[in-house]
């Protein structure tokens, strides 16, 4: 299948990407409108990493919860560069919490002042933070502090035991008093970024027929302009000689490639490029990730009427609820009403490893916690979803650890969600990346060869 595609040597072969997730997809895209040959390589049946689909109804739903803010101008653009800009559609977001047994709206300031588990003074600290950190730009100036020590100076003890506290843990897990500032400050600043005047009401995007739609048309252009992309298709090695990238080891067999660009999770990438030199590789290695587990469940009818609910609670073992219905049409499901119950976990915990039914059994009575009337009945069909390498964990000083885009092995780039900094991960810095690392390659194979790497 790859030969007709493979034809050259290391120095005149094509550009390879690992991982056809948003970010790979990107980056062959702009290599391929550039020009360049490339080949883009994902292990799984389907493109798109934790964006990818699967069917309900007649119609296709991402494995784990997506929509777009108005601050996501990178794919925004994207998408209209494709001619998908009619497919995207604009709506208001209902916001709750659920702590002490009852769900609170978090849609507008009354809500905040109705707040009853903190105090007045409490909730207009709430309120003042949330402007505060909307405003405020020089991030750089809170990468020595953790959130936690922040909030609790700023916005006090009982606002972090209760709000900021329990969704950092239930996140982060062990790791949550190491999460830095920067973190919880791009969360805060770019979130109030899509909200409309007076910095309440959220409006999201969501693309009718799934972000499937965006991913497939990406496949498309990529094809249509001379690359190749394929399914299944799992990259066993990376080929190094001295310090020089040679090629790929796919099926056994070895692949010569001009240039690859890695943009799987950096243990998947330290097990294929096992020849990289011990200082970038213990730098790339030094980043821990959270594992996320999310279940789908297709209702027959609504569970609230929230579209995300943070739960605040940390007797529940899981972190928040999205009811996709609550915020595009049923009618797109076909009556169903997809329900995400969503959870990050190490990967050693033992409900990483457990079947739908199991993890199903673990949640019921915590769902009917939240949703008294709730029963078992009202599921129609039930999915799981997992991702090992889902949330890297951004401690204090997080700048510093990330490794460079340009690995020590000439032609051998590193492009994944460690090295999105200081936002988050999501499918607007995944286009991004893309973007900056098909400049890179684009800016050598210009010049030449890297030499100099900043460890």
């Amino acid at each position: 299948m790859l030969v007709g595609m493979m034809v050259g040597t290391a120095e005149t072969g094509p550009i390879a990407i690992i991982g056809g997730g948003i970010a790979g997809l990107t980056a062959g895209l702009r290599l391929a409108q550039a020009g360049k040959r490339v080949a883009v390589f994902e292990k799984r049946p389907e493109f798109g990493g934790q964006a990818s689909t699967f069917p309900i109804g007649d119609t296709r739903l991402e494995i784990f919860y997506h929509h777009l803010f108005r601050s996501d101008h990178e794919i925004l653009a994207l998408i209209d560069d494709l001619g998908l800009g009619p497919r995207l559609q604009w709506r208001p977001s209902r916001v709750g919490f659920f702590h002490g047994g009852r769900i609170y709206p978090f849609v507008t300031p009354l809500d905040l002042l109705r707040f009853r588990p903190i105090s007045v003074i409490d909730r207009l600290r709430l309120g003042l933070i949330g402007v505060y950190l909307q405003r405020y730009d020089n991030w750089t100036r809170l990468e020595g502090i953790t959130a936690k020590d922040w909030i609790t100076r700023y916005a006090g003890r009982r606002n972090y035991r209760v709000v900021w506290g329990p969704l950092l843990r239930a996140k982060f897990g062990d790791s949550h008093q190491d999460v830095g500032m920067v973190w919880f400050w791009g969360k805060i600043h770019l979130r109030f970024a899509s909200r409309g005047q007076g910095g309440w009401q959220e409006n999201l995007a969501y693309m009718q027929g799934s972000f499937g739609v965006l991913l497939e048309a990406m496949e498309r252009e990529i094809k249509r302009l001379g690359g190749e992309v394929y399914v299944n298709c799992p990259v066993t090695r990376v080929l190094v000689e001295g310090d020089r990238l040679t090629g790929l080891e796919m099926g056994g067999q070895a692949q010569p490639f001009r240039s690859v660009l890695s943009t799987v999770p950096s243990p998947v990438f330290l097990a294929l490029a096992a020849d990289l030199p011990a200082e970038y590789a213990r730098r790339v290695g030094s980043i821990r990730y959270q594992a996320a587990l999310c279940l789908v469940l297709e209702l027959d009818r609504p569970f609230t009427d929230m579209y995300w609910l943070n739960i605040s609670d940390p007797s529940i073992p899981f972190v928040g609820v999205i009811e996709q219905t609550n915020f595009v049409p049923r009618e797109w499901y076909g009556g169903r009403r997809p329900l995400y119950i969503t959870n990050y976990l190490s990967r050693g915990d033992p409900l990483f490893r457990q079947d739908p039914q199991e993890v199903l059994t673990a949640y019921l009575p915590h769902l009917k916690r939240i949703q008294p009337t709730f029963r078992e009945e009202w599921i129609k069909e039930l999915h799981l979803f997992r991702e090992e390498g889902a949330q890297p964990i951004v401690t204090t000083n997080y700048s510093r650890l990330i490794p460079e885009h340009r690995t020590p092995v000439r032609g051998l780039y590193l492009a994944n969600t460690t090295q999105i900094y200081p936002e988050d991960r999501g499918m607007n810095y995944s286009v991004r990346l893309g973007e900056r690392a098909s400049r890179i390659i684009l800016e050598d194979l210009l010049l030449g060869p890297h030499q100099d790497h900043i460890m």
